[in-house]
């Protein structure tokens, strides 16, 4: 069976969160975006995992559904066709752990993966000896990564464990701020028992093939949504039994002939692409940074070392070398940011929303859009300018303004054709 699995998304209970994340609208625009399997995220958090066992009911392979798919109180999601078995939930929750390691404060954010709501419930007897689950829904734990990977495994030795966005520069097992140089230096000799790393929306696979101690480990792409309509944003298509044991068996083994790519961002348009700093508006490429000794020109203070610096720190391969073992991967925009750069609005304006809901109407869900359905078709319901923009990202012809310091980036298409009045009209 073909689907797509977006792991890694947060529920109202965390911070800078939208209140939308509930489970009947999180189900909603998964069948949207085209995932068929999505993360719970925060089953730590007391509220949402009393939530989950409420609206949710187990099924036999390990993923859990809708008891009733509910209603929709007002707007497009409403009209949305929408029975419980369209999406499948995997139980997920995101920790942060900060502890002293090495002479430094180290940061580091991981995901786990639980196969059901009783393991899921041990868990977190086991993690609220370590910090206040009920604070956030991605909980602070005073706990070294090797010991929470131990410490899970002996509850649940069935869990799926993955560094979470392994490259942000404050939070992550890599990152320039409070990570480490390896994987194996963080979690020593728990390391064989890491099911995936997550390379997050500031790097692509093409960056991590660049170290070669990678190689071994599947390397995931998730949204990390925090508002609805982020979920799918980075996500990840599978073929292989619809089964909580055979995707982590998949991911263990880094099964290339089940694990058949990630679907990821222009990792420019991530908030860490580049070095910069934020509060003086000034982003630079790493050249740029050394020659400047990784200060910031107007203030004087440190930059913030972004994703593409700590690559290149870390590599020991050339720009472009591809391991045997790889996973394939393709770079989409979202469809609503292409449609905000064709009608020259604000990508989440009420406008751009109405486009984009009338198209998943008539055309299906947008990743089936962005990377696989016609041109034609595209043409004749969407117009000539989309189906062009369209054609242009595919073919990786794009402009970017690479994000830094917690900016997101921009991503432009470069279309050929002149956007004129009546290029533009067509759009409707």
């Amino acid at each position: 069976m073909r689907f797509i699995a977006d792991f890694h998304i947060h529920s109202k209970f965390s911070r800078a969160t939208s209140k939308d994340m509930e489970l009947e609208t999180i189900a909603r625009w998964a069948k949207m975006k085209g995932v068929k399997l999505v993360g719970t995220g925060d089953f730590t958090h007391p509220e949402w995992f009393y939530l989950i066992k409420e609206k949710l009911i187990q099924k036999d392979n390990g993923f859990l559904v809708l008891k009733d798919p509910g209603t929709i109180p007002n707007g497009p999601l409403k009209d949305l066709p929408f029975s419980s078995e369209d999406i499948y939930f995997i139980l997920s929750g995101e920790v942060s752990l900060i502890y002293q390691k090495g002479g430094m404060v180290r940061k580091v954010h991981i995901f786990i993966l639980s196969p059901s709501i009783e393991s899921s419930e041990k868990i977190n007897r086991a993690l609220e000896r370590f910090g206040k689950l009920s604070s956030d829904g991605r909980p602070i734990l005073g706990l070294d990564a090797k010991d929470f990977v131990n410490l899970v495994l002996k509850v649940c030795p069935d869990c799926m464990i993955i560094p979470a966005h392994i490259w942000t520069p404050w939070f992550s097992l890599l990152g320039s701020f409070s990570g480490f140089d390896s994987v194996k230096e963080c979690f020593e000799d728990m390391t064989p028992y890491i099911t995936a790393l997550e390379t997050g929306l500031s790097s692509d696979p093409a960056m991590n093939w660049r170290l070669s101690s990678l190689d071994n480990f599947s390397l995931v792409s998730n949204s990390d949504a925090h508002s609805p309509d982020r979920i799918g944003r980075e996500a990840n298509l599978f073929d292989c039994d619809f089964n909580y044991h055979t995707i982590r068996k998949v991911l263990k083994t880094k099964d290339r002939n089940r694990f058949l790519m990630t679907i990821e961002f222009f990792p420019e348009e991530g908030k860490y692409h580049y070095d910069g700093h934020r509060a003086c508006n000034i982003s630079l490429h790493p050249v740029e940074s050394k020659k400047k000794n990784l200060i910031c020109p107007v203030c004087g203070r440190k930059l913030t070392i972004g994703v593409l610096h700590r690559v290149e720190e870390l590599a020991d391969r050339k720009e472009g070398e591809v391991p045997s073992n790889s996973i394939p991967f393709v770079k989409l925009i979202p469809l609503n940011e292409i449609l905000a750069e064709i009608m020259g609005k604000a990508a989440d304006s009420k406008s751009v929303f109405d486009e984009y809901y009338r198209l998943i109407k008539i055309l299906g869900d947008e990743i089936s859009i962005l990377k696989e359905l016609p041109l034609e078709d595209i043409e004749r319901k969407g117009g000539e300018l989309l189906a062009s923009s369209i054609e242009s990202m595919r073919n990786g012809k794009v402009e970017t303004v690479p994000g830094y310091d917690g900016v997101y980036g921009k991503i432009k298409v470069i279309v050929e054709k002149e956007r004129d009045e009546g290029c533009q009209l067509k759009l409707f």
